[in-house]
């Protein structure tokens, strides 16, 4: 696996993640149960506004619910940053983590087909957003025995990605970058029975599919890989519960084989349910729909 060198970025974000760095590393000075939510707080409060997080979200928010109030998308805006400086800490706690997800279980109807595709040596891509926290689930299964590699998008600011890679990295099975040798060293692992996973939810070459009743550009290759090698294609997500540290891990149903876009379309309609239940865990900070 490769990742940017730090020369890859520029000033702004040299700076950007400088300060990012001091904060995570006085924060990782806490103890778990007090580091988490400050560092929500950090991006609810300050780095969210300051960065344009939360304008961001609240522009998403605006083209997909035009009906809600202003002060509400501000609200949904808030809790959205909260989530996503959450879920950060939580994977460069990552040990601390996974102990503290020991107790929480897979649930959903795709646990049959994880055991039944395992026991066959049948490949398995685990599907998933940026919700919730996207590598609770991944910490779940490992924990039960389970060893899942990765592809993973590096983060645009190069200098952050250098350290935030790994998060993912350290623990679990091989992850790669996205590209041309990271694609083929995912496919490899994949062969003769792996599991991996990646997530679906960004803006990516590909098509133009609908997501929450908008066009996004949407990225093919989960389910090009998966009809390929003869995957089975499993969604889950890792669901924020109230206490904001405990997490629901749920396994869906498999994807049914079909066309890639339409295996797409009934990946993107699971994430919008989840989205519908639980609208602040999806991270409206990103640019889905460029």
């Amino acid at each position: 696996m490769t990742t940017p060198t730090a020369t890859e970025g520029n000033r702004t974000d040299w700076l950007a993640d400088r300060a990012l760095r001091g904060l995570i590393g006085t924060l990782m000075r806490l103890p778990y149960e007090t580091r988490i939510p400050m560092m929500g707080t950090a991006l609810r409060r300050a780095i969210g506004p300051l960065t344009g997080y939360r304008k961001r979200a609240e522009e998403n928010l605006a083209l997909i619910y035009p009906d809600m109030g202003v002060s509400d998308r501000r609200k949904l805006a808030g809790v959205c940053c909260d989530n996503f400086g959450r879920t950060i800490i939580e994977n460069y706690s990552w040990q601390e983590f996974g102990r503290k997800l020991q107790d929480t279980k897979a649930t959903g109807t795709g646990m049959e087909a994880l055991s039944e595709a395992v026991q066959s040596q049948r490949p398995v891509i685990f599907v998933t957003a940026h919700f919730g926290n996207h590598e609770a689930p991944r910490q779940v299964l490992s924990a039960m025995g389970h060893t899942i590699g990765g592809l993973y998008r590096p983060m645009q600011n190069a200098y952050f990605n250098d350290h935030y890679a790994k998060t993912m990295t350290s623990w679990g099975g091989p992850v790669f970058e996205q590209g041309r040798r990271g694609t083929m060293g995912f496919v490899r692992h994949l062969r003769g029975g792996g599991l991996g996973t990646l997530l679906y939810d960004v803006s990516a070459p590909g098509v133009r599919l609908p997501f929450l009743g908008r066009p996004a550009r949407t990225s093919l290759s989960a389910a090009e890989i998966a009809l390929k090698l003869d995957a089975i294609v499993i969604p889950y997500f890792g669901i924020r519960q109230s206490d904001g540290l405990s997490f629901q891990v749920e396994v869906e149903a498999p994807i049914q084989p079909a066309s890639p876009q339409d295996m797409l379309l009934e990946m993107n309609a699971r994430l919008e349910a989840q989205i519908a239940r639980n609208p602040a865990q999806w991270f409206w900070v990103h640019r889905r729909w460029k």
